[in-house]
């Protein structure tokens, strides 16, 4: 309790101040560097992310860094898959303290026409030597972000109708809950039910053990929408947040939601993060960026938010650390 008291203390302090914030390029060395995420782990930071010769296309490889300050990063691995673009990797830490990666497997036909799609599992035991990556759930699934909760690992996987950006796909999409205790065999638990196209979700979960649920949605208004749930997560309420976001992530910490992601606008994308407020999205702090750019990953440091995402504002998509207070 007391923890929890100095906690909102703390947030309700920095929530007055003028934001401060400090960006530095982290990675830059392939052609296309995008879709980060961000984890701290065994007195580390630990940041993933795709390397391609574009954004869409060709084997895509996932780079892993590693910091002791989070100042100068070094390379930890790279892994592959002959003939799979590894795309959109996401870092989850396991209950026997292994970094669990989740990442989508695409083959593609001719560089950029997409054949089959699969998520992939890899895992670590010191972030370096990582398992081979493994296919879990079912053709056509995408299962984006695991999120663990105690001893079980939740995802919310999305399949369209037909390979996406085809002719055939022309339909619905869906997006189902997930849960696994191992992160390799996974059960369905219930449909979300989001219209609009649904794909990328994050799960989270407070200290009751309640779920909130943050989706991407693709047509119709294409705001995002913002779900919550109690156990056992089969009876869900959503709301929308008044505005579309993309490569969505959010932390909450107490009494706060706090989000970041792809801010779609006027004169172009920006990756931005702000508050969640009477469940609407206020990105009141746009980082520098631009042209294809957002996936943040997320980290509350001390009074501080750790922020990684990807953007091309500079000439060539790069990996970005940015570092905010008084959000």
């Amino acid at each position: 309790m007391l923890c929890r008291l100095l906690l909102s203390l703390i947030f309700a302090a920095t929530a007055f101040a003028e934001p401060q914030i400090q960006v530095t390029k982290a990675w830059d060395a392939a052609p296309h560097s995008a879709f980060t995420d961000l984890a701290r782990w065994h007195n580390e930071w630990w940041i993933v992310f795709r390397e391609a010769e574009a954004h869409v296309g060709g084997d895509g490889k996932i780079r892993v860094l590693h910091s002791t300050t989070g100042e100068t990063w070094e390379s930890a691995a790279l892994i592959a898959e002959e003939g799979t673009d590894l795309r959109d990797p996401k870092l989850s830490i396991t209950p026997d303290d292994k970094l669990m990666l989740v990442a989508g497997g695409s083959i593609y036909k001719g560089g950029t026409k997409l054949l089959a799609r699969q998520p992939r599992v890899a895992f670590s035991k010191d972030g370096r030597e990582w398992s081979a990556p493994q296919r879990i759930l079912g053709e056509g699934d995408w299962l984006w972000r695991v999120t663990w909760q105690h001893a079980t690992a939740w995802g919310a996987s999305y399949k369209t109708s037909a390979p996406e950006g085809t002719a055939e796909d022309t339909g619905e999409w869906t997006l189902t809950l997930y849960n696994s205790n191992d992160g390799l065999s996974w059960t369905a638990v219930a449909p979300l039910k989001v219209s609009g196209r649904p794909n990328e979700t994050t799960l989270r979960f407070d200290i009751e053990g309640d779920c909130t649920a943050l989706v991407r949605r693709e047509s119709d208004d294409q705001e995002g929408w913002l779900g919550t749930a109690k156990s056992p997560f089969t009876d869900w309420t959503w709301k929308p947040i008044g505005r579309a976001i993309g490569g969505p992530n959010f932390l909450m910490p107490p009494g706060r939601i706090i989000a970041a992601g792809r801010d779609y606008r006027p004169d172009g994308a920006k990756t931005a993060i702000g508050p969640v407020v009477d469940g609407k999205w206020l990105p009141s702090i746009t980082l520098p960026s631009g042209g294809d750019t957002s996936y943040p990953g997320l980290f509350w440091n001390r009074g501080e938010w750790w922020i990684t995402y990807y953007s091309s504002h500079e000439g060539k998509s790069a990996i970005y650390l940015a570092k905010v207070r008084g959000l």
